[in-house]
């Protein structure tokens, strides 16, 4: 059997004295995961990121999976762990691409490949000067604000033309993105579609409860299994083709854009939560860890 590591953070780590309220999320994933890799001969361990450098001898690849705390000030070292796993054994998706996923400004450079991407500037620090020309650039009355290096809606703020300005403690500690709010995410929701080696696995729609605006699960969100259309699977193609690698794993986020395209708001390939559940199949039949296995089988031929 093939050893594998899904590095979590510590409080995503079962017992710990402050688990995350999601961390049903952890159990679910796992749940379809171990069996599904199992029957492709790995070997699945849940361990900590922090040290698991001093580990990773013993396992032949780790998948940062649930690393849910790379930001929040740990991003050095996170990515300094990543390094030295990486010197030792097979990380995945590759500390290249972990590196360079880490920070949205990505966004810039798949929309320069001709990706599909929602209207976005970024900037070294948030002043109320920059977000009231932000007003003006992007014609709208209402902004999304978030960390570069974020995840989570950490840090992240809503705000509108005229409102108070947010507080320091609100906003972005550092580098932001600054976006125009599109109100598809509360009439039509998010979509989130999972690819596994390239090819795509499933999709769902993700909807905030009544009053919010953040589709995540710690805020009250709700998922839906959703089947996209071919013209919606080709928004999320063109992403894809516009990087010039195949990650082993791939969450494209989108939202419908005012001119009824959807839109890149985030391609995830860090620490994805991967909703195996809108994938078809229970535990190790799940088709989604199916996919997921087979692809990692592959690499470690």
């Amino acid at each position: 059997m093939k050893k594998i590591a899904v590095l979590a953070s510590d409080n995503m780590m079962p017992g710990h004295p402050n688990e995350r309220e999601d961390s049903f999320e952890r159990d679910e994933e796992m749940g379809k995961l171990t069996p599904a890799f199992a029957a492709h001969g790995m070997a699945l361990d849940l361990i900590p990121w922090r040290g698991a450098a001093d580990v990773a001898d013993n396992y032949d690849a780790m998948l940062p999976l649930l690393v849910w705390d790379y930001f929040e000030g740990n991003e050095v070292a996170f990515t300094s762990e990543m390094a030295k796993i990486e010197a030792k054994t097979m990380l995945l998706n590759s500390f290249s691409v972990i590196k360079w996923n880490s920070n949205k400004s990505y966004l810039d450079e798949l929309e320069k490949e001709g990706a599909p991407v929602i209207g976005t500037i970024n900037v070294d620090c948030v002043t109320q000067s920059c977000v009231a020309k932000a007003f003006k650039e992007l014609e709208t009355d209402k902004l999304v604000i978030k960390p570069q290096v974020g995840g989570g809606a950490w840090r992240q703020v809503l705000y509108e033309k005229d409102a108070p300005f947010p507080s320091k403690d609100e906003l972005p500690p550092k580098g932001a993105l600054i976006q125009a709010f599109l109100p598809s995410v509360l009439e039509e929701g998010e979509y989130s579609f999972l690819y596994f080696g390239g090819n795509f696995s499933h999709g769902l729609v993700k909807r905030p409860k009544k009053g919010d605006y953040r589709i995540q699960s710690l805020y009250g969100g709700t998922e839906e299994t959703y089947e996209p259309t071919p013209a919606e699977r080709a928004s999320a193609r063109a992403v894809l083709n516009s990087l010039d690698f195949t990650p082993l794993y791939a969450r494209v986020d989108l939202l419908r854009g005012l001119d009824g395209r959807l839109k890149l708001i985030e391609l995830e390939m860090i620490e994805p939560y991967l909703y195996l559940s809108h994938a078809e199949g229970e535990d190790g039949e799940n088709k989604g860890a199916q996919k997921l296995a087979e692809a990692l089988a592959k690499k470690l031929k």
